[in-house]
């Protein structure tokens, strides 16, 4: 009896291996095939000249400079503004307020607004940024709304970080007469430190990649100059795309799959920053 209950365990062992085994085959390859399809299409498009040259005849010709530049501008900006708040918003929520209806209604909140329409967040910046503030359509517009966009997911993966910090932690620190805002910054924010830089670099990454929010706020199609203000129009890549893809007649497909994949690289290379400063953390944590 007890030999079939042991082979009937070796069976369920193996069955949920292979399930997610192949759970895990039937997400990745669809990622790989987009990847190696976005390079076999535009590869032969990306040249020096393509990467450092304004574009012409209404993206038909020349680079994609001042896109590139503005999407980097556009990302910086983004991090400057969403993460010291949002940050900052998941340390207070998860060390400081108090568990009762108000704080698990904000709770709510913050991950309901992950769900909302980025084309709403773009109507949101237009009213408030654009015309209300007087930034009018620029750079600065820009970020502040992917920035607003961006605030729910470094909250809600801030809080999730700083939760996985083991309790004995802040208990052992506070034992010894620290007080709380030293123990939240000396043990718990470098503990949770890989998982915040995790929800930034999904942020930042989803933020790098929207077209509709920064369609009303600022972005342009076609610049003659690289924006030299937080107030100047730009270009930025999601945008341009849509537009050589959409909107200009015979455009090559070789241009218009070469923007996709220096947008795919651009993304792909922060994240792996990231992963890098995630993996680099953790060894620190365990020397």
């Amino acid at each position: 009896m007890a030999a079939v209950t042991l082979d009937s365990r070796k069976i369920t062992q193996r069955a949920a291996f292979t399930l997610l085994g192949l759970a895990m085959v039937i997400t990745t390859i669809p990622v790989l095939f987009i990847i190696i399809y976005t390079i076999l299409k535009g590869g032969g498009a990306v040249t020096w000249e393509f990467l450092t040259q304004f574009p012409s005849q209404a993206g038909r010709a020349g680079g994609i400079l001042p896109a590139i530049i503005g999407t980097f501008y556009l990302m910086l900006g983004t991090l400057i503004f969403a993460l010291p708040v949002g940050v900052m918003a998941g340390i207070y929520l998860t060390e400081y307020a108090r568990n009762n209806w108000l704080t698990r209604l904000i709770n709510l909140a913050i991950a309901n607004l992950a769900g909302v329409p980025s084309i709403i967040f773009g109507l949101f910046g237009l009213s408030v940024f654009v015309l209300a503030f007087n930034f009018g359509l620029s750079l600065l517009a820009a970020s502040l709304t992917l920035a607003c966009q961006a605030l729910a997911m470094v909250i809600t993966t801030s809080r999730e970080a700083i939760l996985a910090v083991p309790r004995e932690y802040r208990e052992g620190s506070l034992a010894i007469g620290v007080t709380k805002w030293q123990t939240v910054r000396h043990i718990v924010l470098p503990q949770a430190f890989p998982g915040i830089i995790t929800g930034v670099v999904l942020a930042i990454s989803r933020a790098a990649g929207e077209t509709a929010p920064i369609l009303v706020v600022g972005a342009a199609f076609l610049l003659p100059h690289l924006p030299q203000s937080p107030f100047d129009q730009f270009m930025a890549l999601p945008y341009h795309l849509y537009t050589v893809a959409v909107h200009v007649p015979n455009m090559p497909k070789e241009i218009v799959w070469g923007v996709a994949l220096v947008l795919l690289v651009v993304v792909l290379s922060f994240d792996m920053l990231a992963a890098a400063i995630r993996i680099k953390t953790r060894q620190r944590k365990y020397l």
